[in-house]
């Protein structure tokens, strides 16, 4: 599996999302891609307890901790990689999390309006 380019949708260089714990589809703390990411995992997201909260409610438990997946859980201010639509669900409920946009993957872009991500983004700054 070869990762996609790593751009930001800033179009810039992608920055690192988190290492602890580590996140990613290639588990490399970069929201990086590729063609066998079917949930596109590219949205660098900062966790809060109400996102956490409405994530488990929709079928997708992020903060028990599944340690025979290595995975401990994440809490509120972990960063990680989204997957796109849920992060685009979350923000239609009015519950999605803050984004870094220098570390979310362009191909975001391809289910999240810019727009969308930029309402939420901790650094705007950088765009």
């Amino acid at each position: 599996m070869t990762p996609d380019s790593s751009i930001n949708v800033l179009n810039q260089p992608l920055a690192i999302c988190g290492t602890d714990p580590v996140t990613g589809f290639f588990r490399d703390g970069h929201c990086n891609t590729c063609a066998h990411d079917q949930g596109s995992h590219t949205v660098c997201a900062v966790m809060t307890a109400e996102f956490l909260a409405y994530s488990k409610y929709v079928g997708n438990d992020l903060s028990t901790p599944r340690p025979e997946f290595g995975f401990a859980g994440l809490k509120p201010g972990d960063p990680w990689c989204l997957c796109a639509a849920r992060f685009l669900q979350a923000a239609d409920e009015g519950c999605a999390p803050q984004v870094h946009l220098a570390a979310t993957h362009q191909r975001a872009l391809d289910i999240v309006p810019l727009a969308v991500l930029q309402t939420h983004a901790i650094d705007l700054s950088d765009g």
